[in-house]
């Protein structure tokens, strides 16, 4: 027989689970079917075990440089297996505190791999293979599909965890290679170059466009380039690698660029070339929903064209963020559950963040957008320089951004890179949440001394009232 649920979730990363809480706390009997690990690929193999893998670097590093704060320190060394274990051990941690919190929530789990067998049923198989056993039929009034996202692979170059590597092996290599390639610029291609080449690595990134990190403001990106680049990562935009040759314990890159190609070799190499959605074989034939390029369209309630089936995260689209996923997930359970006080997701409003060293986040519209769509803009920097905690820290470079319209004070677009950055730009964040203008900033009392004097001095600086620079 067929269980029934109010809501059933297939998929129990940052978007499944916590929908499947937020609609238990409403009241709703909730079931949750994941595949793999509770917590997805964010909690178990993306953004917590790679903070962890980057504290490691950064220690090693400060302590590498100790003698610019006045503390001696001989023989720095690390030992790498502890530092992969201390990564995995920190996932583990984690993915047992999403179990314990939905049986918290009374949300009943699943193990198995779910599919759709029509507009309110799921069938649960032991795995993905359509042979394999049948082990639970569930029948909901609402399912939500969250199942995200895969790493994507290019022809000819496709990880083989070996010498081409995904952010898995990437996390979780036997040893440390002397060269690395690391194949794109976003978030994950930088943290990892910044990993590998605080450890000691010759890195090397390659993007295909003219700039690293092309999602940021451009004068972020330069700023991250030069950055990058002063401390030793080789950098090479507008290239492709058009081959990879591989050796028996190497490989041999053919990179273009300009229609002319050079021959290198490195130990290693790290895709990071963007991602796949997961909306293959989970049934979505058997129900009307529509697919834009992989992923599952979605309204702003995150209800697809089949009335009663939703999806979130990365399968249903950009920004490719755990913070999204889980936000779309209260937004959805609390629209099925019919709470009149419901507010849609807007993306401009999305944080996105990069811990590299130095560290980069964003909020709203970049520069040139801004541009773009036809506003007036006045535009605020200060940098790190000016900044008291900055220079003690040992930090002194650095910039905060911000752009706002000129007619209605609106901030538009907050952009930054230096030290803890990535946890300053919520302050601009909750600032466009409420629409908040360069008023409320300007007015706002920043305790001193901190980083955060750089946002209001920023504010300042936009409107021609900056003290400090």
């Amino acid at each position: 027989m067929s269980e029934k649920y109010d809501i059933a979730i297939i998929g129990g990363g940052p978007g499944g689970y916590v929908a499947a809480i937020r609609a238990a706390q409403l009241g709703r009997n909730v079931v949750v079917i994941e595949a793999n690990h509770l917590g997805g690929i964010c909690l178990n193999w993306g953004c917590i075990p790679t903070k962890a893998l980057l504290r490691s670097a950064e220690i090693y590093h400060l302590m590498n440089h100790g003698s610019d704060y006045g503390i001696k320190a001989k023989d720095v060394s690390f030992d790498f297996k502890k530092i992969i274990q201390r990564s995995r051990d920190v996932s583990k941690q984690l993915a047992d505190g999403v179990t314990h919190l939905l049986k918290k929530n009374k949300v009943n789990v699943v193990d198995g791999y779910g599919t759709l067998n029509g507009k309110n049923s799921i069938i649960v198989r032991q795995s993905s293979d359509k042979k394999s056993k049948i082990i639970a039929e569930i029948e909901a009034d609402h399912i939500i599909l969250a199942t995200g996202a895969r790493a994507r692979s290019l022809p000819g170059l496709e990880p083989d965890g070996k010498l081409i590597w995904d952010y898995k092996t990437a996390m979780t290599p036997d040893s440390l290679p002397k060269s690395l390639l690391v194949v794109g610029s976003g978030a994950i291609g930088i943290e990892f170059a910044n990993f590998y080449h605080a450890l000691g690595v010759d890195v090397t990134v390659v993007e295909v466009v003219d700039r690293i990190m092309p999602v940021e403001d451009e004068e972020i990106s330069a700023m991250a380039q030069k950055r990058f680049e002063s401390a030793g990562i080789k950098i090479k935009t507008g290239t492709t690698v058009s081959a990879i040759k591989k050796g028996k314990n190497n490989i041999t890159a053919t990179l273009k660029k300009d229609e002319k190609s050079e021959e290198q070799k490195f130990d290693r190499a790290i895709m990071a070339v963007g991602i796949v959605p997961n909306s293959e074989n989970i049934g979505l034939e058997t129900v009307n929903v529509t697919l834009d390029r992989g992923h599952i369209v979605t309204d702003k309630w995150c209800m697809t064209s089949e009335e009663g089936i939703y999806a979130l995260g990365d399968v249903a689209g950009a920004p490719w963020l755990a913070h999204k996923a889980s936000h779309e997930g209260i937004v959805c359970v609390e629209k099925i559950a019919g709470k009149g006080d419901v507010h849609p997701m807007k993306k401009e409003n999305i944080p996105g963040c990069t811990y590299s060293n130095p560290q980069v986040a964003s909020v709203g519209l970049t520069e040139k957008q801004a541009q773009e769509q036809g506003h007036s803009i006045k535009v605020g920097r200060f940098p790190f320089i000016g900044n008291g905690k900055a220079i003690a820290l040992g930090e002194p470079e650095g910039l905060v951004k911000t752009i706002f319209d000129k007619n209605t004070g609106e901030l538009l677009g907050a952009h930054m890179i230096g030290a803890e950055v990535t946890e300053l730009i919520q302050g601009f964040v909750i600032g466009k949440t409420m629409e908040a203008t360069e008023e409320d900033f300007i007015h706002s009392i920043f305790p001193h001394p901190t980083l955060s004097e750089m946002m209001h001095e920023s504010v300042l600086d936009a409107f021609g009232r900056a003290i400090h620079f």
